[in-house]
């Protein structure tokens, strides 16, 4: 939906859906899939692993505060940007080959061969297409929803819920709330950067973000920005309560481990 110009700006979630089953079946839901578990194990990896790391030695003499943690989040997040950023090109590139022309389409039949034929084709400079937005895009994303996690998790263990009355304690229930937050959080921060960096991406022009930026907020107006939030949102709330539920349950359970020892 974040490739689709103003010509399309009727195009609910569900009719993209209905019109991708109908002319591409059930399979369609799944392309990309190869490109996407490429991202999961370059860019979340470098994130989530890079940030621990630095809140681990921040942590070493006091406990961190949330100014110095959340700056270890944006650059955590710009170095998972950086190793993320070709899985992140053929990613969109696949996801939106069906809306194109079929002289138009790239045709990767899955990540491996869809990078040697970006490398081929492109260059160097074909797997940094988009790496300022895309690096951006995934500061954004670190700070507001890695970042925000920590944050509530700390501030829902401080205080009660003034409305119920509740008081969380560190388990399932607390991981489960603040994640949802957290996903909520960095849908909504990261929705601009998002719908630029996948049009530039997307693209075979060499377009700049300013130049994409403007073009769309003169043709579609402000709302473009968040054009694909739901669907966003339906992808990055259970992405983000799963990490989030199952890295606690592995620190729990590593520590355990490490306690025995």
């Amino acid at each position: 939906m974040q490739t689709l110009g103003p010509a399309a700006q009727s195009s609910s979630m569900l009719a993209v859906m209905r019109v991708s089953l109908a002319e591409s079946g059930l399979r369609s839901f799944y392309t990309g899939l190869s490109a996407s578990l490429l991202r999961q194990m370059s860019y979340t990896l470098v994130r989530l692993g890079s940030y621990e790391e630095m809140k681990r030695r921040m942590s070493l003499r006091s406990p961190p505060t949330t100014g110095k943690l959340l700056l270890a989040a944006a650059a955590a997040g710009a170095l998972g940007g950086i190793a993320g950023n070709p899985a992140d090109i053929l990613l969109v590139r696949m996801a939106s080959d069906s809306l194109k022309h079929p002289e138009q389409r790239y045709g990767y039949r899955n990540a491996l061969t869809g990078l040697m034929s970006l490398l081929n084709e492109e260059g160097v400079k074909g797997i940094c297409r988009g790496l300022g937005t895309n690096t951006t895009r995934a500061v954004l994303m670190n700070v507001s929803q890695v970042g925000s996690y920590d944050f509530f998790k700390t501030t829902l263990l401080k205080r009660r819920l003034p409305i119920v009355d509740c008081q969380f304690h560190d388990n399932f229930l607390l991981h489960f709330v603040a994640s949802l937050a957290a996903a909520t959080c960095g849908t909504t921060v990261c929705s601009p950067a998002d719908v630029i960096r996948t049009r530039i991406m997307s693209s075979s022009s060499r377009a700049s973000p300013v130049r994409v930026l403007i073009g769309s907020l003169r043709d579609e107006g402000p709302m473009f920005m968040f054009k694909g939030w739901t669907p966003a949102f339906m992808r990055l709330g259970p992405n983000t309560v799963l990490m989030f539920v199952f890295y606690e349950q592995l620190k729990s359970w590593w520590s355990s481990i490490s306690y025995d020892r």
